[in-house]
């Protein structure tokens, strides 16, 4: 099982456990377009093999998310992106969408990660 887990100070919690990760190129192009729904406890990772800006569109996606940049593990930004128009951008080596409402309390330096167990 793989999951996505946030640690804040010294404590943690599961941000998801159905975490899909988009690595190939077709994958991140399609991210979560023409999706109907993004269930509670899942997240799309965007690995990369270099840190970048790397921009997120919501272009076919109808409904909110929170994205999060991170580098080498940290967290370096966290938006909540609206349906359809919401744009964010941010320097990361690694990019996580989420329903929205999962990353409240996610703030930059903090660190995340994932979890193959």
């Amino acid at each position: 099982m793989t999951r996505l887990v946030h640690r804040h100070d010294d404590a943690e919690r599961i941000l998801a456990t159905d975490v899909t990760v988009a690595d190939s190129f077709l994958a991140r192009a399609r991210g979560l377009m023409f999706r109907r729904s993004f269930p509670e406890g899942s997240a799309l990772v965007f690995p990369f093999s270099r840190v970048a800006s790397r921009t997120l569109h919501m272009v076919a996606v109808p409904f909110d998310i929170d994205a999060v940049w991170l580098r080498e593990g940290r967290v370096e930004r966290v938006a909540r992106l609206s349906a359809w128009t919401g744009l964010g951008r941010a320097t990361a080596d690694t990019v996580v969408e989420l329903p929205a409402g999962a990353a409240d309390g996610v703030e930059a330096g903090d660190a995340v990660r994932i979890d193959d167990r």
